[in-house]
C-alpha cells in the first residue's frame, strides 16, 4: 500500500443494496475515503429491512465491489440499539466515517448525526441537498444498473416491480412519482455499477404482494424475488 492510500480515511457505508446507496458509494470514493464495509440492517431473519432482500444476493454484491458486508439483525423495537452497537463496533474496527445515501429526509438525518457521533464516527452525506431528478439522470449516466424490487402501489402498479431502472422506466413514471422513489415509492437492488468486479447474473423469479409493517404507512406493496445465477454477466 502506498503512502497516499494508507492516508485515506477509513468509512463503512449503510448499505440498503439500492441505486442510492451505490451514488453515495462513488461519491465518497471521489472524495478520498476508503469504504472497507458495508452496513445493512436486517430483520431478525436475515432479510434487510430496507427492501426485503435475501442476505446471499446483497453478500454476493458486496462481494463484487470489494467490501466486507456486515448485516446486524434486529428484532422488534431493537433497531435503535443494534444499529448503535454497530456503529461503535465499526469505530472499534478502525473506521473513522460513516456514509449514508440520504438526500433530503431531515428527520433522518437529525437522528442519524447524532448516533454517529455517539459513536465516535463523522456521518458523510454524499448526495445531500441535490435536485432528485438530477441525481436520477447521474445514477444511469455513471452507469449504475439496478432493478426494482418493491413497488408501493399507492404510487405504482405490479408492472413497475422487476423493472430496470434506466431512462425509459424514469419517462414512465407517473405524475407525481419521485424519481428515486425517496418517498418510498419503489426500492431498487444494484447488480452492476463502476468498480464491481463483475456485473451479477439474476433473473427474476416470481412476486409476492404484502402488507406493509410498522413504521411504514399501511399500504399493499409487491415485491420483486430475485434469482442469483452462478458465473459473472457478459
Amino acid at each position: 500500500m502506498n503512502a497516499a492510500a494508507a492516508e485515506r480515511p477509513v468509512a463503512a457505508i449503510s448499505w440498503s443494496a439500492g441505486k442510492d446507496s451505490c451514488l453515495a458509494w462513488l461519491r465518497a470514493l471521489d472524495a478520498g475515503l476508503e469504504v472497507r464495509s458495508f452496513l445493512t440492517m436486517c430483520d431478525a431473519g436475515g432479510l434487510s429491512k430496507s427492501h426485503v432482500l435475501p442476505p446471499a444476493l446483497i453478500a454476493a454484491q458486496v462481494r463484487a465491489m470489494g467490501g466486507a458486508w456486515v448485516p446486524a439483525l434486529a428484532g422488534p423495537g431493537e433497531y435503535a440499539d443494534v444499529f448503535n452497537a454497530a456503529l461503535r463496533a465499526l469505530r472499534d474496527a478502525g473506521h473513522t466515517h460513516m456514509v449514508f445515501g440520504d438526500i433530503d429526509l431531515q428527520a433522518h438525518r437529525d437522528w442519524l448525526e447524532p448516533a454517529c457521533a455517539r459513536a465516535g464516527l463523522v456521518a458523510v452525506f454524499p448526495l445531500w441537498g441535490e435536485a432528485r431528478a438530477a441525481l436520477a439522470q447521474e445514477v444511469i449516466a455513471r452507469g449504475i444498473r439496478a432493478r426494482l424490487v418493491c413497488v408501493d402501489t399507492r404510487w405504482l402498479d405490479a408492472s413497475f416491480c422487476g423493472a430496470d431502472y434506466d431512462a425509459s422506466l424514469l419517462a414512465r413514471l407517473p405524475t407525481g412519482v419521485c424519481p428515486v422513489g425517496e418517498g418510498g415509492e419503489f426500492h431498487t437492488f444494484v447488480f452492476d455499477a463502476p468498480g464491481f468486479a463483475a456485473a451479477l447474473r439474476i433473473t427474476n423469479g416470481p412476486q409476492q404482494v404484502v402488507a406493509s409493517v410498522p413504521p411504514l404507512t399501511p399500504t399493499t406493496l409487491v415485491l420483486q424475488t430475485l434469482l442469483l445465477q452462478e458465473g459473472a454477466a457478459r
